[in-house]
């Protein structure tokens, strides 16, 4: 299916051969009417100390100050949302990329009326100012020289099809359901752990995402396993009292592991669907932190054969490639099996995005477009570049084959 069709089901919320019979049923009922659009769809440890020094990420203690305005009323269940505000989510969130990156490709093509190799070398940059990221950029572009030649396009309108797509391409790499979470089947446990350095919204988005699995009819339990930062025990406890789930807590300064063990066996006592636990983002030093999560990697496969059953790590979208390197080090010392980049909505380099699943080869599971509790969503490739690009696409998807 091309990029276009599959973008127009999400933004439908119904699937291709829907879309088609609908076609088929209003060029049956208006035979008369010839050339008629479609209706629009728009109605730690000193992790990597340098790292930390060049970060501009709230510190905990603002963080939690700013999450203190979020009521009861915006973690009470609501109606599904429709496929359609979902896509408006990322667009909306999306918003500074796009005034930056997608403006500047928009004004090139304006400027460049011809497919040249200046065109090119213009476009590279951009994608790189962007954080794309230096390999993605060149394997991108290499995709757009061969696809121009093999699709004989001359005018450089023709390339904002071919860019969509390639950078879908790029990110799905041929598989498929990365982006899921790997929950267990009904009856056992799921153990999620969390991993990232201070500052990044960690315990606020694990808080998002037991309001996110609640919803979805699961029992959800929290582990407080950060028991070095001061607060952090505290605001994970006021994340379970607003979303309704039970936080497994010891005294400031115990023993992480021993927490999680606790935290499994309340688990399986009380027939819990999901154990999401909490973990520190700063010891004494980078050694001290890969090794206190080791540790809990043994406790928790030990207690459970195959868990945990994901190990996602939150990284700051406005820390452009610094999130990058953080990856890479969380990716030496665990399994990390996922991203959750937060903050997307705050960067105009959301091309950071790319950068991290090319060169980790670890898919980004969660976005946070957004400050309200619902604002975590999956990641979605098609929506994704959609929210790059909606302001040209928008014009463009009624005429997608």
């Amino acid at each position: 299916m091309s990029f276009f069709k599959r973008l127009k089901e999400k933004l439908s919320g119904k699937s291709e051969e829907q879309l088609q019979q609908e076609t088929a049923e209003e060029t049956a009922e208006q035979p008369e009417v010839e050339d008629s659009e479609a209706p629009s769809e728009q109605a730690g440890g000193e992790l990597v100390e340098n790292v930390q020094e060049n970060t501009h990420a709230e510190e905990p203690e603002a963080e939690a100050a700013s999450e203190e305005k979020h009521n009861e009323a915006e973690i009470t269940p609501e109606k599904k949302p429709s496929a359609w505000s979902i896509t408006q989510k990322f667009k909306m969130g999306l918003a500074k990329t796009r005034d930056t990156f997608t403006s500047k490709v928009t004004d090139l093509i304006a400027r460049y009326r011809k497919v040249d190799e200046e065109f090119f070398e213009e476009l590279e940059e951009i994608l790189l100012q962007a954080d794309v990221g230096f390999e993605t950029v060149m394997e991108l572009i290499d995709e757009l020289r061969f696809e121009v030649q093999r699709r004989n396009i001359k005018e450089t309108d023709g390339l904002y099809v071919v860019i969509c797509e390639k950078l879908v391409e790029i990110y799905e790499k041929g598989e498929e359901g990365i982006s899921e979470l790997n929950l267990q089947p009904d009856g056992e446990l799921t153990v999620i752990l969390f991993v990232g350095v201070n500052g990044v919204g960690k315990t606020t988005t694990i808080g998002k995402l037991a309001h996110r699995l609640k919803k979805q009819g699961k029992t959800v339990m929290l582990a407080a396993g950060d028991t070095f930062r001061a607060g952090a025990i505290e605001q994970l406890q006021v994340w379970g009292d607003r979303v309704g789930c039970e936080v497994i807590k010891q005294a400031e300064g115990s023993d992480p592991a021993a927490v999680i063990y606790d935290a499994i066996n309340a688990a399986k006592k009380r027939g819990a669907d999901v154990l999401i636990c909490d973990t520190a983002g700063r010891l004494q030093n980078k050694v001290n932190l890969m090794k206190e999560l080791e540790k809990i990697h043994r406790v928790i496969s030990r207690e459970i054969p195959n868990a945990p059953h994901e190990v996602l790590l939150v990284l700051d979208a406005t820390t452009g490639q610094n999130a990058l390197i953080q990856a890479q080090t969380f990716k030496e010392a665990t399994n990390v099996t996922g991203i959750v980049l937060t903050k997307l909505d705050g960067t105009a380099k959301g091309g950071i995005v790319l950068a991290i699943r090319n060169k980790l080869n670890i898919p980004v599971k969660f976005v946070g477009l957004g400050e309200k509790v619902d604002d975590l969503q999956p990641f979605d490739p098609e929506r994704y570049v959609y929210g790059l690009f909606a302001d040209s696409l928008d014009k463009q998807l009624d005429k997608a084959e």
